[in-house]
């Protein structure tokens, strides 16, 4: 499967930003998985590449001049393998068994791994506690904040795919099986909220495995990987800090269509 991308966010402001810096973690790379065709940053100044802590591509957008407006755009597209249904690493998993403050796994959390999953540590363990998150927890628009820990969420019962993450991750880590977030784009026609994704991978018989809480899916067919990281803020796509501005208006585009690859025999 071939997935096109076009990912645009404006970032407006009431007054003048005197300074900014914006991490952006908006380029994929090859993997066993994926294989990148064409990608393209759209910025305001020319920036360089560089591999943040989990192997990601970072791109550091420093402004020092005052401005009220930033556009940052991605676009490209990339292969998909459908029949791969884990990826292989060299480096170590044990980093992600660490919990984090979004990513804590309370009495709540454990006890409710703990009963899913009991003694199991394998991959339909861990599906059916995909499966049972999703049913627990209702995707809602609104009803959490980009802060909101796991166990917040976990508790309202409601979330969005961020939360749905983070609650899974939680629960493995608290099972011993390392976890980590993922951030990309999903296709799917009739959903377009869920262009801009997020969803998590689990450290199983020496690969790492997909489990999309959010649309309950354990095969990452239609998925395309931007960045990992222990929680949403190790690998989320654009992340910044400012001096001054005032209110923020923040404006998000994505746009993620599919067409088959045409291989040499077919052509």
């Amino acid at each position: 499967m071939r997935l096109s991308i076009s990912h645009e966010t404006a970032y407006h402001y009431e007054d003048q930003v005197r300074a900014s810096i914006q991490y952006l973690r908006l380029t994929p790379h090859d993997s066993e998985r994926q294989h990148v065709l064409s990608w393209q940053l759209d910025l305001p100044r020319p920036v360089r590449s560089q591999l943040d802590p989990f192997g990601n591509i970072l791109h550091v957008l420093t402004l020092d001049e005052p401005h009220e407006t930033i556009i940052i755009g991605a676009r490209g597209q990339v292969d998909i393998d459908p029949s791969r249904e884990a990826e292989h690493e060299s480096q170590s998993a044990l980093p992600f068994l660490r919990f984090t403050r979004l990513t804590e796994a309370d009495e709540a959390l454990r006890a409710f791994a703990q009963a899913q999953c009991k003694q199991r540590r394998d991959r339909a363990a861990l599906i059916d506690l995909m499966h049972a998150l999703n049913q627990h927890m209702t995707y809602m628009l609104g009803s959490t904040e980009v802060e909101t820990s796991a166990a917040q969420a976990f508790a309202g019962r409601s979330g969005v795919c961020q939360d749905h993450a983070h609650a899974f991750l939680a629960c493995a880590r608290s099972l011993g099986v390392p976890a980590r977030y993922v951030s990309g784009y999903l296709f799917n026609a009739d959903s377009e909220h869920l262009a801009s994704h997020a969803w998590a991978e689990a450290w199983l018989d020496d690969a790492w495995y997909s489990f999309d809480v959010t649309n309950q899916l354990a095969r990452p067919e239609r998925h395309l990987k931007l960045a990992v990281g222990l929680d949403y803020l190790d690998a989320c796509p654009v992340r910044g800090m400012r001096r001054g501005g005032g209110f923020e208006q923040m404006h998000a585009k994505v746009l993620v269509t599919s067409a088959p690859v045409i291989t040499a025999q077919q052509q």
